[in-house]
């Protein structure tokens, strides 16, 4: 796609969280089977059902914009899913494992706030109010996940690891 104005980078942008998000949901029930911990495997199974609700809503603002939702290849959220892929498959000590996988999805929910919170800097600027509520309600959604990966991670995972 030719990004000639912010209405295109806007588009262009909203194309590559909506594959990254349908990426996301489509890795996590592996993550799921892999995690050992209780706690995580249960973070992911209900941040699985959450981003089915952000692909929703991204459907719902691409209607916004008078446009059908597609997605656009995203080379970085790929490769963090491939590099947790592959950690999967290297790491045989359970809390480990669990210390690995906590610290992936904490890079991709670091990945989606940035481009949740540029999206809605650009919806402000084009006067799309009703994108600017949907994407906010993800926002809050994916900072709430990370804050959790991290109250887990410090408290319990990191510390078994060790």
């Amino acid at each position: 796609m030719s990004v000639t104005d912010l209405s295109d980078l806007f588009e262009h942008t909203l194309k590559d969280i909506y594959f990254a998000e349908r990426h996301i949901h489509k890795s996590l029930p592996k993550m799921v089977e892999k995690a050992n911990s209780d706690k995580l495997k249960e973070l992911f199974q209900t941040h699985r059902e959450e981003t089915a609700n952000h692909i929703t809503r991204l459907e719902r603002v691409f209607g916004t914009i008078d446009k059908k939702p597609a997605g656009e290849e995203c080379p970085a959220i790929e490769g963090i899913v491939q590099e947790a892929e592959e950690l999967m498959g290297e790491i045989d000590d359970a809390e480990t494992l669990d210390a690995a996988l906590t610290a992936a999805a904490q890079a991709v929910e670091h990945y989606e706030i940035t481009r949740y919170g540029t999206l809605i800097t650009w919806a402000k600027l084009l006067g799309n109010d009703e994108a600017v509520k949907l994407l906010g309600d993800t926002l809050a959604e994916e900072k709430s996940a990370d804050g959790k990966l991290t109250d887990i991670a410090e408290d319990r995972l990191n510390k078994k690891a060790a």
